[in-house]
């Protein structure tokens, strides 16, 4: 059973330090001080955990995959009248001035506490705390390396959003940096990638623990670097004109795509990362009738589904999971620390006001753009296995009743939504029954299944575009039983369109290829809490897909921080 392990006073301890603020120069009362905690295994342990803690955000728009999803051209807002901010993302607009704040603040929690685990244990000798040498070694490379990924993740999450960063790269950087340009921030994320990937040992993923999985490895770094690389090129190339088909180093070099193209075969032909039999095994609806122990799901019965599961290759429910390589991870256990440790995904964008069997209820926003549905070739498994049409019995929704919230369309995301069933406590989550859940709130913390922010068939699909070739494309396709393609670019949209419907990546796909300021024209019905009305698509090119960065941190800055175009 997995949980999040808070170490809240070490990351404050790592954060404090880093402040320079003169309260801080008084006698340690807790024995603990920057200087002296990375002394052993169990304090760097406790010090990446404070790391990974900052994946997790309190607003909900700082959520990336949620706001991505919002963003992109194939979900809209929804929700009820009262629910302006899902609407205000999904139109571009930002009225209140912090609402990306928490992703900002976030970034450099994460990245101050990996900045104290590379510095404190550079030099560190841990060998009185392991069995030989060697296993002293892989553990400093593995969680160095680890360190270099981590900063450099939350520095790409960031650039993604805000665009070029202050780099903060050492404990003791002063706080009052400028924003760095888009280019030297995105060199430092390459040259943290690359030294992520020479410092963490090459061991294959069938042989990193169960109780490691979440955690990176090199593997994922060398998958990330390819999508740096990709947005990278595609955001200069088409949104600021500056035609490139390198990634930047800090050292004044740069990576070219056969350089990239040679990391991604190195996981592809090392990593032991593979595709799952079936694309629908992934997502966990595909085991809600094994949970109820009965059919609920006739569609998944039929079609003979079982879930591969989220804990790696050897997990606690499900045949073994050897396709989701860097997740996000919520918790089973412990609610007291707040709703950002449930995957709030899930619950706001099930289906509003009701709570069917085994589809549940939630706040209904991210309804889907019909366009997707229409064009989707019926005989790719992936349709039905990515969206609910709503009213379908044989998905258990013959009872669904519209009119319940804004911009019905009649069509909801299938991956990430509440499933839940009967049992011994009545109708509950299939979390719930599980992980044998207990807490106060069960419909807003049901919803423990991991949000996957990078799969091995992302892999693929990059390999093929940044090599202009076709067996990565073609080994995704026929996973899902569709026949071999020519590479073309256009294959590639096609294929990344329908592979990663809903899980945030089609927002950052349409800015990097230069398609955000053509895709936004869409115009159809839609249900306005029981009211007809017209859903108009909105983006707006001045902002070169960039969101605004939050104004709290600009007067903080005194004036060094300018807001982004646009905003």
């Amino acid at each position: 059973m997995k949980k999040i392990i808070k170490y809240v006073t070490i990351a404050t301890l790592v954060v404090a330090t880093g402040c320079g603020e003169s309260f801080l120069d008084t006698d340690n009362l807790f024995e603990k001080s920057i200087d002296n905690f990375y002394s052993k295994p169990q304090d760097i342990d406790e010090a990446m955990s404070g790391v990974y803690n900052a994946m997790y955000v309190s607003n909900v728009f700082s959520m990336e995959h949620l706001a991505a999803n919002l963003m992109s051209d194939m979900m809209l807002g929804g929700g009820g009248p009262d629910d302006a901010g899902a609407k205000d993302v999904d139109q571009f607009k930002d009225p209140n001035e912090d609402t990306y704040r928490d992703l900002w603040i976030q970034t450099y929690n994460g990245v101050t506490r990996a900045n104290a685990i590379i510095e404190k244990t550079q030099d560190a000798d841990f060998s009185a705390f392991f069995d030989t040498k060697e296993e002293a070694t892989n553990y400093l490379d593995q969680v160095i390396g680890e360190a270099y990924f981590m900063r450099a993740f939350y520095y790409f999450r960031a650039v993604k959003f805000f665009g070029g960063m202050p780099l903060i790269i050492n404990i003791d950087d002063p706080r009052d940096a400028p924003r760095s340009t888009i280019t030297e921030t995105y060199a430092q994320i390459a040259s943290d990638l690359v030294k992520a990937i020479e410092t963490m040992p090459s061991i294959n993923q069938l042989s990193i623990p169960t109780e490691r999985y979440g955690h990176a490895n090199k593997w994922v770094a060398e998958a990330y670097l390819a999508k740096a690389y990709l947005y990278y090129t595609g955001y200069m190339t088409n949104m600021e004109g500056l035609a490139t088909s390198t990634l930047p180093l800090i050292d004044g070099g740069s990576l070219s795509a056969g350089d990239v193209t040679n990391y991604l075969n190195d996981c592809i032909v090392n990593s032991r990362y593979a595709l799952a039999s079936d694309f629908r095994n992934l997502w966990p609806y595909s085991y809600v009738n094994i949970s109820a122990g009965s059919t609920v799901l006739p569609w998944a019965a039929n079609e003979g589904l079982s879930w591969v599961g989220q804990d790696g290759h050897s997990p606690t429910f499900g045949t073994g999971n050897n396709e989701s390589m860097f997740v996000t991870r919520y918790s089973t256990t412990d609610w007291t620390a707040g709703q950002q440790y449930n995957n709030r995904v899930s619950l706001y964008f099930a289906i509003r006001d009701n709570s069917l069997v085994p589809f549940g209820q939630g706040w209904g926003w991210g309804p889907v753009n019909p366009k997707l549905w229409n064009q989707w070739d019926d005989a790719d498994p992936r349709k039905l296995g990515s969206i609910l049409r709503l009213g379908d019995a044989n998905q258990g929704l013959g009872g669904w009743q519209g009119d319940k919230g804004d911009e019905e369309t009649g069509l909801t995301n299938k991956k990430y939504i509440t499933v839940q069933h009967n049992g011994p406590d009545g109708v509950k989550g299939m979390f719930y029954y599980l992980y044998n859940m207990q807490n106060g709130d069960p419909l807003q913390l049901w919803a423990a299944n991991d949000f996957i922010l990078m799969r091995y068939a992302d892999v693929l699909l990059m390999h093929s575009e940044i090599s202009e070739t076709p067996d990565g494309l073609n080994a995704v396709r026929k996973r899902s039983g569709l026949g071999p393609v020519v590479y073309s670019l256009q294959a590639i949209k096609q294929e990344r369109l329908h592979e990663f419907a809903f899980e945030g990546i089609r927002w950052f796909d349409l800015v990097r290829w230069g398609d955000v300021n053509t895709a936004f024209t869409d115009s159809f019905p839609v249900r306005n809490s029981g009211i007809a009305g017209t859903y108009n698509a909105t983006y707006r090119p001045e902002t070169k897909g960039l969101v605004s960065i939050p104004e709290s941190e600009i007067r903080l800055s005194n004036g060094v921080y300018t807001q982004n175009p646009g905003w």
